[in-house]
This record gives structure tokens, C-alpha cells and sequence, in this order.
């Protein structure tokens, strides 16, 4: 069986950066269906964090109907991620006060659409033919691939999100520290209550940028970490004959002398706010918040969740950073996850299923070239290693960018 694997679409998002909803863009990905058994959308397929589920759902149908279309009666196994946790969230509801008393959580459980929740019972009807069902909190897809979105790797990470936080608050209210998540049941009681806020907060008219993200990549950007990656190295344009910075005019000058102190000031008081952060026992999180460091720090914090859960040494596709890989010059080691190594000594091995989003912050200016190039997916054959493919790799900024 062939198995494709997608996630963080985030359909239905605000700033329009969802390059499915686009018909010319979803022919690739449609193209790639011709040959597979079964297709994995593996979580933050629907953005919800935005404004009212409904307003998500209406985007999202185009897509869904051609996905439909393209499968045929095959299988569409749905996973739900952090953003769309509401997806599954009725579900685990009922569950909770279900008779008699449920048994635990565990890797995988398989939940028909009409279970799941009266959203994803109208996604499968748009799906039609396909057979769609539900699988939270991951699947095994091969006896050793096991996919899931990822957003437990929240409660171990050292960037100091807002999710982030929220996770370390949790954890102390309710007396279940990061040290002591072992099981599913563990990880969804720090991080469930935490997404059924959010998802209150937009139940019910659109969010601003301190709920729906973009307040987060502002931050990032004015912190230093979102300087594009050319902005790093000096170009013709920006330099004189001798290789030195033109002299800039008075009026840019003190422009420049005040964007600097601005910068210096705001560095300064997020080093406080990560330090209160780290005494009153929330963290720990760094202060070092550049690309690279948000790549290892997502890895790190994959690789523990992957060793609680007793993953061993499977192979483990994840989402939910955006950051697809590994990648041709990537550090395999940094892919390696876990603590303790499987029986044959290899540990985990870790594969980002990247997005399908177009966020320019995070982009070069080469078509394809940056790790969060819309795009990726992985395939997973019957045997050998999933191969990760990215779909949108020769398409320009202009095609991919959003309509103003």
C-alpha cells in the first residue's frame, strides 16, 4: 500500500496564505493522488484560530471535493493538530463521560466521522466517494511509521511561544510537570485545555494577531530572527565600489540610530521576560530564537515526545513546525530523536512533512530553495525508508504569494 502524507494546510486562514485553497495550486498535489492507496492529512488541515469554524469550513470545501474527486473509494484517514483540535475535541468529550469507563488513550485511535464530530462528518460527505475516517492521536501507518501532527513536542520546547507557556502554566495548575508526561492521556491534559481556549476565543468572530499568529511572527521578525536569509550578506545594491556601506542621508540616519535602539530595548526586555519565565518554573526556554535554533529546538523537543510515547526506533512523520526535512545538507544526527536508541541502535528517525503555506518571512528569495517551501509530502511504500517529496518546488514567489 502507498500511503501520502500532508499536513498543515490551514485552510480557511485569514491572510489568505493557504495555497490549496487555489485550484491552480491543489493540481500537483491532485496529480500525486493518481498513485497512491490512501491519503494521511495529518493535522492543521483547517484553520480555526482565526475566526468561526464555519467561515474555515466554506474555504476549505473546493479542496475537499476535489480530493474526493481524485481518491476514488479510497481511504483519507484524518488527523487533527493543534489548530484544528476542534475537529476531534466533541469526541474526546463524550469520551471522557462515556459508560462504561473508557480505557486510556492511546497511539492510535480510529474514529469514524459522525464520532468525530458533525465538522468532520461534513468534510467526509464532501469527500464523497473516498472513505474518510478519523485517527488521533497519530496512526501507524507501516508497522514501523508511525505519523502524527506533533503538537506535544510543545511541552518540551525551549522557544518560548505563546503555546509554549501556556503548556508550562497548564502543567503547574493542574500539578503535571513536563518531567512527568509519559502516556497520551498526559499530553492531553496539558495541551487540550489550552486549545479549547483558543478555540472559545474564535468561535464566534475573527481574531487579532495575539491569538491568530501573526502577533507571534511580528515578534519573531522585530526580535532579529526573521531577516530574510539574502538580508544576511551584503549584495551589489547595498554596498559601495570598495565593498563598504554607502553613507546614508541624515533623515535615514536617525531613522536607522532609533529602529536600533528600538531593537536593542525590545531584546533587552524579552531577555527579562525569559528569564521571570524560567524562575517561576515554566520553562525551561531559551532566548535564542534564530532559524536554526527553531529547527534543532523542534527536533529536540519531537525526539522526546517520540521516546515518552515508547516509539523505539520507528520511523516518525510529523508536521506542525512547517519545517520540512531531512533535507539534502541537513545534519542527519539532528534528525536522529529520543534518548534511549531502538534495538538496532538507530533511535528514532524523525520526518517533517513540511506545509502548504506561503509565509515569507520564513523564504529565500530562490524558488524552492527554503526548508518551509510549500509543498512537501512524504510517501510511505511498502518497504524502505518514507520519501519525502515537495510538489511546489518550481513554482515562483508570484505564483505562490497571495493576492493583495
Amino acid at each position: 500500500m502507498r500511503t501520502l502524507i500532508i499536513s498543515d494546510l490551514h485552510l480557511g486562514g485569514l491572510t489568505g496564505i493557504d495555497v490549496l485553497r487555489r485550484r491552480e495550486l491543489r493540481e500537483p498535489l491532485l496529480a500525486e493522488l493518481k498513485d497512491v492507496d490512501r491519503l494521511v492529512l495529518l493535522g492543521d488541515v483547517l484553520e480555526f484560530r482565526h475566526g468561526p469554524p464555519h467561515e474555515a469550513l466554506a474555504a476549505s470545501r473546493p479542496f475537499f471535493e476535489d480530493v474526493g474527486r481524485a481518491l476514488g473509494d479510497r481511504e483519507l484517514v484524518l488527523a487533527a493538530g493543534n489548530h484544528d483540535h476542534l475537529l476531534v475535541s466533541s469526541w474526546l468529550d463524550e469520551r471522557a463521560i462515556g459508560e462504561p469507563e473508557p480505557g486510556p488513550l492511546v497511539l492510535e485511535q480510529r474514529i469514524a466521522p459522525e464520532q468525530a464530530s458533525a465538522m468532520v462528518a461534513r468534510v467526509a460527505h464532501w469527500c464523497r466517494p473516498a472513505r474518510v475516517e478519523v485517527a488521533y492521536p497519530g496512526l501507524w501507518v507501516r508497522r514501523d511509521v508511525y505519523a502524527m501532527h506533533g503538537h506535544y513536542l510543545d511541552c518540551h520546547l525551549t522557544i518560548p511561544t505563546l503555546e509554549r507557556i501556556g503548556m508550562g502554566l497548564m502543567g503547574r495548575l493542574l500539578e503535571r510537570r513536563e518531567a512527568g508526561l509519559a502516556t497520551v492521556e498526559d499530553y492531553e491534559a496539558i495541551t487540550a485545555p489550552i486549545y479549547a481556549w483558543r478555540d472559545m476565543m474564535a468561535r464566534y468572530a475573527r481574531t487579532g494577531p495575539a491569538l491568530n499568529g501573526v502577533g507571534t511572527v511580528r515578534a519573531w521578525r522585530a526580535l532579529g530572527g526573521g531577516r530574510r536569509l539574502e538580508e544576511r550578506t551584503s549584495s551589489p545594491a547595498s554596498s559601495s565600489a570598495n565593498g563598504s556601506r554607502p553613507s546614508l542621508g541624515r533623515a535615514e540616519g536617525m531613522r536607522a540610530v532609533t529602529a536600533a535602539l528600538r531593537g536593542r530595548a525590545l531584546k533587552g526586555g524579552f531577555q527579562v521576560a525569559v528569564a521571570a519565565i524560567n524562575r517561576a518554573g515554566v520553562g525551561p526556554v531559551s532566548t535564542n530564537i534564530s532559524r536554526e535554533e527553531l529547527r534543532r529546538a523542534g527536533l529536540r523537543a519531537m525526539g522526546e515526545v517520540a521516546t515518552r510515547l515508547g516509539l523505539g526506533n520507528s520511523y516518525v512523520v510529523f508536521g506542525h513546525t512547517h519545517r520540512a526535512g531531512p533535507l539534502p545538507g541537513d545534519c542527519e544526527d539532528e534528525w536522529r530523536g529520543g534518548r534511549v536508541p531502538g534495538p538496532d541502535g538507530s533511535g528514532v528517525r524523525l520526518i517533517n512533512s513540511g506545509c502548504w503555506i506561503y509565509e515569507s518571512i520564513f523564504l529565500s528569495s530562490a524558488p524552492g530553495e527554503s526548508p518551509y517551501w510549500p509543498g512537501a509530502c512524504v510517501v510511505v511504500d511498502d518497504e524502505g525508508p518514507p520519501a519525502l517529496r515537495r510538489l511546489l518546488s518550481d513554482h515562483s514567489h508570484a505564483e505562490l504569494a497571495p493576492a493583495l
